[in-house]
């Protein structure tokens, strides 16, 4: 099987590919490769490669951007999967799509199902919403749709290295206490996304992050806990829980964003890992 992976040097593509079974042949393409904004372009690689399968792990993912850069945002979170979709559908490929969490406004008091409401509350999780729409539209026999959250990895830029820069850095930190979701070790999300690529009869939207629940805040101690006893930092620091008003950013974000992950586990038959767990897992890696 022929998959072709968009997002190269992101997160997930890097880890989508190092974890890639020996019987798929992977085509691994980042923005220079391939823009997805461009149709043109989309048009003319899908048909020349003819790839079996595209996850699409090219996204806009600059939230607070996204506020001032609209534009941007819809042509590669809208667009771009408008494109591939029409390209896919044209040559019989199997799609699956990542999307986010932010697709829902924060005010549920329980998980989130896969049929819960969209209410997204930035041009972020608008044009996320925007390309899961247009890829049911288009092809919805053959594409699967994941949202996920608070993704991290070893490589890339994320929360969890900047959490360990910052520990190392500055005297005391102020952490969001107040917008609670789940992190998603990359790895994890890549593992599942094989997974379902080696079941061409699998359609429709689900959900994947790691088990368990956690605000911004927990995230930094168990980042700051786990860093001391790796020995990836010397000592610890004050971390103080701080309001999402006292630390005001141009894009609102969800204050509950957890979502249910049943129907992914038994598609599947692969049960989440709790966050902590892969956390550690995760920083022993860049020891």
């Amino acid at each position: 099987m022929k998959v072709l992976i968009t997002g190269k040097g992101g997160q997930l593509a890097w880890e989508l590919v190092r974890l890639a079974p020996q019987a798929f042949e992977i085509i691994s393409v980042g923005r220079e490769q391939l823009d997805i904004s461009n149709e043109n372009q989309v048009v003319d690689f899908i048909d020349s490669t003819k790839p079996d399968l595209v996850i699409n792990a090219a996204a806009y993912t600059a939230v607070d951007q996204a506020e001032k850069d609209s534009v941007t945002a819809y042509a590669v979170n809208e667009h771009g999967v408008k494109y591939l979709a029409q390209a896919c559908k044209k040559i019989n490929a199997r799609i699956l799509h990542i999307s986010t969490d932010f697709i829902f406004d924060g005010t549920s008091t329980s998980p989130y199902q896969t049929d819960a409401k969209p209410n997204p509350l930035n041009n972020y999780g608008a044009s996320k919403l925007a390309g899961e729409l247009a890829l049911n539209e288009i092809f919805p026999q053959a594409s699967v749709i994941v949202r996920t959250a608070w993704v991290y990895s070893a490589n890339g830029n994320n929360f969890v290295k900047s959490m360990l820069r910052l520990m190392q850095e500055k005297p005391q930190l102020g952490i969001v206490y107040d917008q609670v979701g789940t992190p998603t070790w990359a790895k994890g999300l890549a593992q599942w996304l094989w997974i379902i690529a080696a079941k061409p009869e699998v359609t429709g939207t689900y959900h994947w992050t790691d088990a368990g629940v956690a605000s911004w805040y927990d995230f930094a101690l168990a980042i700051q806990e786990l860093g001391l006893e790796k020995g990836l930092l010397k000592s610890a620091i004050p971390v103080f829980p701080i309001r999402t008003s006292a630390y005001p950013t141009p894009a609102k974000r969800p204050a509950f964003s957890v979502i249910d992950k049943t129907s992914a586990e038994m598609v599947s038959e692969l049960n989440t890992t709790h966050w902590r767990k892969q956390l550690s897992a995760m920083m022993d890696e860049i020891l």
